[in-house]
């Protein structure tokens, strides 16, 4: 399987399948915030509802892009791959997946709305700090550029869904007094047409938002394997032509040639030189080759950290900065718009993932979906706010919900599915009652989820990296 010996292919395969069961447990441990409203509103039946969910995971996995994927696998930076053995590749690999497996079951089992996105990433944090703990160490342990955009991500969505909600229910509230929209679900008895439309079709989307964001995990994760094992393979997307790459980076070399740089700010030129080294190392790397399948390991990894820094100083040099004069100033429109189609398709030979990991993904996560729905329904449905939760106060926790995590991946960033429509309906509780109308336990223990996740997951997962580094 993909030239490898039999011992490496069978770590490949448990590392898949263990990827795999991730996803497959974030399908079952999420499900309720896609179908709580619509099987406690009785819109749908739970069989006919978790099926639904599944099916629109699936299709937010295979065409939701792959945006977040890529800015899971730049957390740990591609030195930490570099530096290390494929035995430790499996020890990080295992270490991360193990621990997200170990915290989603055990908050699934006590019907706690925790987050698979806190989860994942506190993992991945926790392998990268304890790597940098080694005393051999000499790479940076983690991006913490892309850390700060994904811990602030992580951070304020929920407060956008508690807010949003809690606004979007009192304007209902101003405008639809006696509409039916604010009755409460009657036992075993469906709503009128209209409102079980709402609530199926808002329902519909956080399913299909909620497959296009952490369904993208799991893709990333899988690639961070298959980055991490098969190198010669993945780390450079092998689809692409090799010649196309060196004269995109010739033409930005030659367009950069003719800038007088004595007219640029000092960032502007320590840029530039940057980009011109990675450059000359892309060609250099690459001089005589006839294909990516040419590459070796090593040579492979550091491909592809040319091509990812070449990219990020690219995109610096040329955002524009309040008073200071860009070098887009001395480069014409034409050659602007050319250099940076060419820049993105650059990016393609690095953040990229094959149909055949997407549709794994998409696989386990529908798979996982119609199954264990029932703990987490509960505590959204009933336990959150004191009052029970009406046709209104459900659809709109599920609109700002799948507007918060569409708007999300679109950014490239992870946002917990979980939080944000928990936090939704806690805010339509307190629009419709008060903070009164809270069951202060349940919303105690959410917080108490989302605050101690993060650190539990980071001890978690660097213990097991450094006992897994020292045992394999």
């Amino acid at each position: 399987m993909f030239g490898l010996d039999g011992g490496m292919t069978v770590l490949l395969l448990v590392c898949l399948l263990a990827a795999c069961c991730f996803e497959f447990i974030n399908g079952f441990h999420d499900t309720a915030n896609a179908v709580a409203t619509v099987i406690y509103t009785n819109s749908m039946k739970p069989l006919n509802a978790v099926i639904w969910s599944g099916l629109m995971n699936f299709i937010g996995v295979t065409v939701g892009g792959i945006a977040v994927a890529i800015g899971i696998i730049n957390l740990l930076p591609i030195s930490i791959l570099v530096d290390q053995s494929v035995s430790h590749n499996v020890a990080m690999i295992l270490s991360i997946i193990l621990t997200a497996i170990i915290w989603n079951l055990g908050t699934w089992y006590f019907g706690i709305p925790c987050s698979s996105s806190h989860t994942l990433l506190g993992a991945i944090f926790g392998v990268g700090l304890a790597y940098g703990l080694l005393p051999d160490s000499v790479a940076v342990a983690l991006n913490w550029d892309k850390v700060k955009d994904v811990g602030l991500a992580l951070l304020f969505a929920p407060f956008f869904g508690f807010a949003f909600t809690m606004l979007l229910v009192m304007i209902l509230k101003k405008y639809f007094k006696k509409s039916d929209i604010f009755d409460e679900p009657k036992k075993k008895k469906a709503p009128p047409v209209w409102i079980r439309s709402i609530i199926i079709g808002t329902s519909t989307l956080v399913s299909y938002t909620h497959g296009s964001n952490d369904g993208q995990k799991g893709v990333g994760l899988v690639m961070i394997i298959l980055i991490g094992l098969i190198p010669m393979k993945f780390a450079i997307n092998h689809n692409k032509s090799l010649d196309k790459l060196n004269q995109q980076v010739t033409y930005v070399e030659s367009v950069f040639d003719q800038v007088n740089t004595i007219q640029l700010s000092a960032i502007d030129r320590a840029s530039m030189t940057v980009i011109k080294e990675k450059i000359d190392t892309i060609q250099a790397r690459t001089s005589g080759l006839t294909s990516f399948d040419q590459l070796k390991k090593n040579e492979s990894f550091i491909l592809r950290k040319n091509i990812l820094i070449f990219s990020k100083e690219y995109t610096n040099l040329i955002s524009p900065r309040f008073g200071e004069q860009s070098i887009v100033s001395f480069i014409s429109n034409k050659d602007k718009r050319k250099m940076n189609a060419m820049v993105d398709d650059i990016k393609s030979y690095t953040e990229y993932s094959p149909f055949w990991v997407i549709l794994m993904i998409s696989i386990s996560l529908g798979l996982g979906t119609m199954i264990g729905w029932k703990r987490i329904t509960v505590t959204i449905g009933e336990k959150i706010g004191k009052d029970k939760l009406t046709y209104a106060q459900g659809a709109s926790a599920n609109i700002i919900a799948a507007s918060t995590i569409w708007v999300s991946s679109l950014l490239g960033l992870p946002v917990s599915t979980t939080h944000v429509l928990s936090s939704g309906v806690a805010g339509s509780m307190v629009a419709k009652g008060g903070i009164k109308n809270l069951r202060m336990k349940t919303i105690r223990s959410i917080l108490l989820a989302w605050l101690i996740t993060l650190p539990v997951t980071i001890v978690l997962a660097g213990a097991l990296f450094l006992l897994f580094r020292w045992l394999i």
